[in-house]
């Protein structure tokens, strides 16, 4: 469900991770029956030349999609700026409360119920859509006051048959809102991770089949670590 999946990414994003959209699936070609074919979530990649060597395009994509130039879709098509810059992109700005200009666009093949701009997980608009639901252009303005992002995402409410997928949906990724240098922090983000390392760390622990004293401790020290990534965000939102 890609809107469940989504506010686990928002949650992720306002702990100050940095995570690209992307589409993909962890079915391969035994399952692609039950989900339709293989490729029905696709991710755009803005690069900035087209390359002739097949080994250059495909170093440019990888590379785009690692600096977030990008947007997951199973059919909407979107475009996104906010403060003069592009998905993946950072807003840098002193500290106090800014005006932030956006503006975008969706086309799509079948009929969209809902195009929306997230500002760190909470809508702050929706979007008129015209053209029997397959088209819509925005611009507007969000205040913001502390370190975040803003992203663009169309969805419906019901499966189409051109769509073979729960529904239709697409999202860009956030432009990066950098107010004095920081990175955004949520206590209860945070809290909500915390509790998830500490369910993981107990299982790991009891796990009777790993190959070595070593691999195990090497695992458990991942989740420590993750531990105290997530334990610095909330002291850091709590101070």
């Amino acid at each position: 469900d890609h809107r469940s999946s989504a506010e686990v990414w928002y949650r992720l994003m306002n702990c100050g991770l940095r995570i690209p959209a992307a589409g993909g699936t962890d079915a391969m070609a035994n399952y692609a029956s039950l989900r339709g074919p293989l490729g029905v979530n696709r991710t755009y990649v803005q690069v900035s030349e087209p390359a002739s060597d097949p080994a250059a395009r495909r170093d440019a994509w990888l590379a785009g999609l690692a600096a977030g130039r990008s947007f997951a879709t199973n059919g909407p098509l979107l475009g996104f700026s906010a403060g003069g810059r592009g998905p993946g992109e950072e807003v840098a700005l002193a500290d106090g409360e800014h005006t932030i200009e956006y503006a975008g666009f969706m086309r799509s093949a079948v009929p969209i119920d809902h195009v929306e701009v997230v500002h760190n997980g909470r809508v702050v608009d929706t979007v008129q859509i015209a053209g029997n639901g397959t088209t819509a252009d925005l611009a507007g303005t969000v205040t913001v006051g502390e370190s975040g992002w803003l992203l663009l995402r169309a969805w419906s409410e019901r499966s189409h048959r051109l769509v073979f997928d729960l529904y239709p949906y697409a999202t860009t990724t956030p432009v990066w809102i950098s107010v004095g240098g920081r990175l955004p922090t949520s206590q209860d983000d945070a809290e909500y991770f915390l509790a998830w390392v500490r369910r993981l760390h107990e299982s790991a622990a009891n796990h009777p089949d790993y190959n070595s004293d070593a691999e195990r401790a090497a695992i458990l020290a991942r989740f420590d670590a993750a531990s105290e990534r997530f334990e610095a965000c909330r002291r850091a939102d709590r101070d």
